[in-house]
């Protein structure tokens, strides 16, 4: 693996002793451009070494563990225990393959010269040749802009207008008689009993419920 150079160091490797893929990724999105399959000469020949049947089990399990800028970091352990045991004349196609891989995949890959990021065409912008997260898009972030000054004046029409156009009055929540919730009828929804308010003779307020008026203490009833 030691030959190996990488345009990206995003990428995992899918190879397998039958041949060789890549998958290189952007470091934005994290979405990978996968190679050509090269099918292997050597493993057509069958010039292997006798365990290379275990080695070929391991390595297709592997597929797809290598996340977004591990590839390297994890790198050169797991490689060399992934194709341990392959021939000198595997290693050698793997690298070539490598190259082309490589080549295949460029021309989808754009570099960012602010914060050198490889970044694929759709986190590219072509008007400033920067990647996205350094130069936005202008028609993106303007239909971004109109979509939350939007949301905004919903939100301060909707604060204007009115919704509810009924009474505001105070309301039995639990029944004077049996103390349960009441609901919204005329009678409670528990035990039956009117909800209807009694209004003191001497006062004229109406209470919900009790002996004596809340308010000046006159015997209801």
């Amino acid at each position: 693996m030691a030959g190996l150079t990488a345009f990206n160091d995003n990428y995992d490797d899918l190879s397998t002793d039958a041949g060789f893929q890549f998958t290189f990724k952007c470091d934005t999105c994290g979405e990978g451009y996968k190679t050509s399959f090269t099918e292997s000469t050597t493993y057509k020949k069958n010039r292997f070494f006798k365990n290379l049947g275990t080695i070929a089990g391991g390595a297709a399990s592997m597929v797809g563990q290598s996340g977004l800028g591990n590839a390297m970091s994890r790198g050169s352990n797991m490689m060399s225990e992934k194709f341990q045991g392959m021939s000198p004349d595997w290693h050698k196609e793997h690298e070539q393959a490598f190259a082309k891989a490589q080549n295949e995949v460029k021309s989808h890959f754009h570099r960012c010269p602010k914060c050198t990021h490889l970044v694929c065409d759709n986190d590219w912008n072509e008007e400033s040749s920067l990647c996205v997260s350094c130069a936005p898009r202008e028609s993106v972030e303007v239909a971004a802009a109109r979509a939350a000054k939007m949301a905004a004046d919903i939100q301060a029409k909707a604060a204007t207008t009115q919704v509810f156009k009924g009474e505001i009055n105070a309301r039995q929540a639990l029944c004077p008689k049996c103390g349960k919730p009441s609901g919204e009828g005329k009678f409670c929804s528990s035990c039956g009993a009117s909800l209807a308010k009694l209004k003191c003779s001497r006062c004229g307020a109406e209470n919900a419920g009790g002996a004596f008026c809340s308010e000046c203490g006159n015997k209801l009833g």
